[in-house]
């Protein structure tokens, strides 16, 4: 991570940039400023929730960033409901052997 850690500052100032001179804020249009690949601002959670808040200071729609981290606490919730399945499932099968 050379020459990444600058990143994030660098869109931040291309947000501010884009917003003083009235422009849409879009992927393409930051990522032109900034003078970094769109796809590394989609790539890197960071940046994005740079530009989706700048995007939207409001926080009413559902960004990417947004729904990325809904997922991640889905399937961590998911995951452990799965693992309280698997030990209740062993408890049965004892219990059943113990009386079979």
């Amino acid at each position: 991570m050379t020459d990444t850690d600058n990143k994030p500052a660098r869109v931040r100032d291309a947000c501010d940039q884009l917003v003083r001179t009235g422009q849409t804020i879009t992927f393409d249009t930051v990522a032109q400023t900034a003078e970094i690949s769109r796809a590394t601002l989609y790539r890197r959670r960071e940046l994005r929730e740079i530009v989706d808040r700048y995007r939207d200071p409001t926080g009413q729609q559902l960004t990417l960033t947004q729904l990325a981290d809904q997922i991640d606490q889905l399937r961590d919730s998911l995951e452990a409901v799965a693992e309280l399945v698997r030990h209740h499932e062993e408890e049965l099968r004892q219990l059943k052997n113990k009386s079979g």
